[in-house]
């Protein structure tokens, strides 16, 4: 059976080793032991190593000395430093996009350069922004807050902040703004634009794609969309792979993007295969572009990749073989339903203390929903601890209808998750801004 190695920590990594475990004999290498990854490498009788994922070296080493075969890399930082790159030059089979391809991520100016190419009515009036003199300039044509600032590199999900939600004024907008310009050189300024935001991923062998079911996300930290933006508190698809709000072809213009994004991207070398994110909105006027991510989203990973009825070792292999096809990578017609767990300061305040918590494991996987562990380690038994200020683990379910799904994971969750953990209660509800 092939080795193949994981690298990073979160909950969209705790569901890919299950899904590598089920095919694979599972490797991985993180900062920290997450309980989901340990028990998935245990599984497959792999070996897990507690160590830096960046530390190229420390990779190349655990490759070579356990004779590893296949890599999988989903986390953006990692792949904008080059571990695929180091794992091609190994002689890897590898699922992700080399630090060249994953550019359409770190570089928001150079993703909004090619759709501005490709598709140039899905493009947001926007502004990229070198110099205080210009950003003065930008600012001054706006009467209020109705703009958006976003920084030009990764910030996990949690940097793009939005007029009236995030800021309060344009004053307040416009020193966020500048602090994002002191500290990369750049920021784009882009009209805000009153729609429905949705994500589509495909998988691409580099040629082909495969639209997975499309995605809901709540990003914002509180019920009714309020609060801070996050990483996402929770996530949902429905059992034909589109939302109450799309029509087909919104969904097709959106994989059309994508495709040809991909072939920009291969043009003259492969540096493009794994998984490619596209956030849009549905605006009055069409569809419109907001970002790429050279990765699986999380929490979307979590509920695509339980809505996939082909094994996802199969689907690794059609796409080094660059056989992929909606033939060979099938998805089920279950509503998917995930709500992340988290501290009471995530996103809210930097709380260096940890947060120590009990969870009922045993009796949520009875009552029919699954846990996907992220910045979270074991002491012991029902004992846990966050590692660092982020999502503390996912509840995951699926079902025939919505409401089952939603049912199946809140009647989980009820009695069996700390008290002093917070999470949202309303995910399901489709808020319209």
């Amino acid at each position: 059976m092939k080795k193949c190695l994981l690298l990073g920590n979160g909950g969209r990594e705790a569901v890919l080793a299950e899904q590598i475990s089920k095919g694979y004999i599972l490797y991985a290498i993180m900062p920290y032991a997450n309980p989901s990854i340990v028990e998935y490498v245990e599984q497959s009788n792999g070996k897990y190593l507690i160590g830096d994922p960046f530390d190229k070296e420390l990779v190349k080493k655990f490759i070579q000395e356990q004779n590893i075969e296949a890599c999988v890399v989903s986390q953006d930082n990692l792949l904008q430093e080059g571990l695929i790159d180091l794992a091609r030059e190994l002689g890897l089979q590898t699922f992700g996009p080399t630090s060249k391809g994953a550019k359409i991520e770190w570089s928001k100016t150079y993703a909004l350069e090619i759709v501005k190419k490709l598709e140039p009515e899905m493009i947001i009036k926007n502004e990229a922004i070198t110099n205080q003199e210009q950003l003065d300039k930008v600012i001054e044509q706006y009467k209020d807050d109705s703009f958006v600032v976003k920084p030009e590199g990764l910030t996990g999900g949690k940097g793009v902040k939005v007029g009236g939600i995030h800021f309060k004024g344009k004053e307040e907008g416009y020193q966020y703004a500048k602090q994002c310009l002191e500290d990369a050189d750049r920021v784009i300024i882009q009209d805000k634009v009153e729609g429905r935001e949705f994500t589509v991923m495909a998988l691409t062998d580099g040629e082909n794609i495969v639209v997975t079911p499309v995605t809901f996300d709540y990003p914002y930290r509180f019920e009714e969309d309020k609060g801070p933006g996050t990483g996402g508190m929770g996530c949902l698809s429905f059992e034909n792979g589109r939302l109450p709000f799309l029509e087909q072809e919104d969904i097709d213009k959106c994989a059309n993007l994508i495709k040809k994004t991909i072939h920009e991207l291969n043009r003259e070398s492969l540096e493009f295969s794994g998984v490619i994110y596209g956030g849009f909105f549905k605006c009055k006027d069409g569809i419109k572009f907001i970002e790429f991510n050279a990765r699986f989203g999380d929490p979307e990973a979590i509920n695509v990749l339980n809505a996939l009825e082909t094994p996802f070792t199969e689907i690794f292999e059609h796409i080094s073989n660059k056989t992929l096809s909606p033939e060979n990578c099938k998805f089920n017609k279950n509503y998917t339903f995930t709500v992340y767990v988290v501290s009471p300061d995530y996103a809210i305040r930097s709380n260096k203390e940890l947060c120590k918590f009990t969870l009922n494991k045993e009796a949520i996987l009875k009552k029919g929903a699954k846990i996907y562990f992220a910045s979270t380690k074991q002491i012991e038994g029902n004992l846990y601890t966050s590692v660092g200020n982020s999502r503390l683990f996912a509840i995951h379910t699926s079902g025939k209808t919505l409401e089952e799904a939603k049912q199946k994971a809140y009647n989980a969750m009820e009695n069996n998750v700390d008290e002093v953990l917070n999470y949202r209660k309303d995910i399901g509800e489709i808020y319209e801004h």
